[in-house]
């Protein structure tokens, strides 16, 4: 058997869609087979599960046990009608997600089919875009992000191509993008921008650029119409102030947006090894097209394709550059298989031999899901994030075990995770006293009040690489604009509080810790009437 037919399975020739989802779907279950009972993570366990419990249980759109971030509720909606059918259970939650990751995978297939043509490229798009370390981890958190990128590749299909295109397709996606994650409403107007671009040079396609662009533009108009129901029923358009200032007032600054859009263009080049494909693409250019079937140049993207997919990349880089307080690469998922397309078109084009470097793209993502960059990321962008729900799982037993009475200090988001029981992690809700997290500051703050808890349960809230090789903007900036900071050794925590570390677990550069304390409490009897 040829080398090619080992690395290249499918023909060059179409599928039927039905065929390739049950396959997509197989392989994301068996990869995530060993995740799917997780409790929930971070922004799922703050917003997104609350969000969907409240509706799954009241009705109401608006959240009610959690502040309203003004979201669009379409997440909430399908988790909440999963969990009707199925019942309320983590794993019935993963696998949902996994449903919707499938269904914006089949997307990537067929957007690379009806762009390029050829079959081999859509099948190395579609397995390194679920190799990708941010994509495959996605593909089981209940954040709003996997929804509106599986949304926004389909209406890419019907959106991006040369010809045959059908925007009241593109918009009926694009619009449920937008009421997936209202952020993803910058798909469509960038793609209507550049038709009003066009339709102004061309008087012959002008007709028909301005009926594309006017269909693309109509997706604001769901999101308006939630955005004044919010309005009504809150009192707020974007969600609650604090809301809004975190992650679209204070972001304003020049300086921060310059350091965020550099941040961000190495989210769409380099974070967790997709400089692999980005840098081996940019070196294939050097080389001369390769002849395809009877001398002809083989399949590429079409100019205006390629123009399109660029000025989406820079805008989203853009868009998150100035909104969302911080750095998350998640809020770029639909980016990454354009990204990915690019450069497998361009390796297929030039280079002989190609899958071979797709084979090595396909490694080093591989690499990156369990082997942490040498700089801060946040643990959702690979597998960290089931190590340190694992850990906070381990410390939460150990706090049941042996203080099960106790008033706990800690941090969010294990204070959500000891007072929600519908997060997976207790049983019945604990009595906790909560700091904002484990700088010098805040455990000085809690030393002054040591009266209003008798236990503490510390942890690592952010990953801090012990050897960082790469700062973009300096630690200062990143601590001025995008959070960074660093939080105490355990050890130093209980001896600042007087307290005794009496567990402790360390895990892919993170940690977690239980703390005990020796107080005598002063009780007092109050006389009876």
């Amino acid at each position: 058997m040829r080398l090619s037919r080992i690395f290249n399975p499918w023909p060059d020739a179409p599928l039927p869609l039905w065929m390739i989802f049950p396959v997509i779907f197989v392989a994301l279950y068996l990869s995530h087979i060993t995740l799917l009972r997780l409790p929930y993570y971070w922004d799922e366990a703050g917003y997104y599960i609350p969000a969907a419990w409240d509706f799954f249980r009241t009705g109401s759109l608006i959240p009610t046990s959690t502040l309203s971030n003004a979201h669009p509720p379409l997440p909430s909606v399908y988790l909440a009608l999963c969990w009707k059918a199925s019942g309320f259970f983590p794993d019935v939650t993963r696998e949902a997600v996994l449903l919707v990751a499938t269904l914006g995978l089949l997307a990537v297939w067929r957007l690379a089919m009806r762009l390029v043509g050829v079959a081999s490229v859509a099948f190395w798009t579609v397995l390194l875009t679920g190799l990708y370390p941010i994509w495959f981890a996605q593909c089981t958190l209940a954040h709003a992000d996997i929804f509106a990128a599986a949304c926004s590749l389909w209406g890419l299909n019907y959106a991006l191509p040369d010809r045959d295109r059908k925007p009241w397709a593109a918009a009926l996606w694009f619009a449920a993008a937008a009421l997936s994650k209202e952020t993803a409403i910058v798909i469509p107007l960038t793609l209507a921008a550049l038709n009003l671009a066009l339709a102004c040079k061309s008087a012959a396609l002008r007709a028909r650029l301005l009926r594309e662009a006017a269909w693309l533009l109509s997706c604001v108009l769901p999101l308006a119409a939630w955005y004044a129901y919010h309005y009504a029923r809150t009192g707020f358009i974007f969600g609650n102030p604090q809301f809004l200032l975190y992650n679209a007032q204070s972001t304003l600054t020049p300086l921060r947006i310059l350091v965020a859009f550099g941040h961000r263009l190495l989210h769409l080049t380099a974070h967790m090894n997709l400089f692999v494909p980005v840098g081996m693409a940019l070196a294939a250019l050097l080389l001369d097209p390769r002849p395809g079937a009877e001398g002809r140049r083989r399949a590429s993207l079409a100019p205006l394709v390629a123009l399109r997919i660029f000025l989406l990349l820079l805008a989203n880089a853009l868009l998150f550059s100035v909104l969302g307080g911080a750095l998350l690469t998640r809020y770029l998922l639909p980016m990454y298989p354009l990204v990915l397309l690019l450069a497998v078109t361009t390796l297929y084009r030039h280079v002989p031999y190609w899958f071979g470097l797709a084979l090595l793209s396909a490694a080093a993502f591989i690499a990156a899901l369990f082997v942490n960059p040498p700089y801060g990321f946040a643990p959702e962008d690979n597998l960290a994030y089931a190590h340190v729900v694992r850990m906070q799982q381990a410390g939460i037993a150990q706090l049941n075990r042996r203080y099960p009475d106790a008033v706990v200090l800690t941090a969010w988001p294990v204070s959500d995770e000891l007072t929600k029981p519908e997060l997976g992690y207790v049983k019945k809700p604990w009595d906790v006293f909560s700091i904002q997290d484990f700088t010098a500051a805040e455990i000085a703050r809690a030393a002054a009040e040591p009266e209003k808890y008798s236990a503490a349960l510390v942890f690592s809230t952010k990953y801090d690489p012990p050897r960082p090789l790469l700062s973009l903007g300096g630690e200062a900036l990143d601590e001025r604009y995008f959070g960074l900071h660093h939080d105490l050794p355990p050890e130093r925590i209980a001896r600042e509080l007087n307290g005794t570390l009496v567990w402790e677990r360390r895990d892919a550069g993170m940690w977690i810790a239980l703390i005990r304390f020796n107080r005598q409490v002063e009780a007092r009897l109050n006389p009876l009437p």
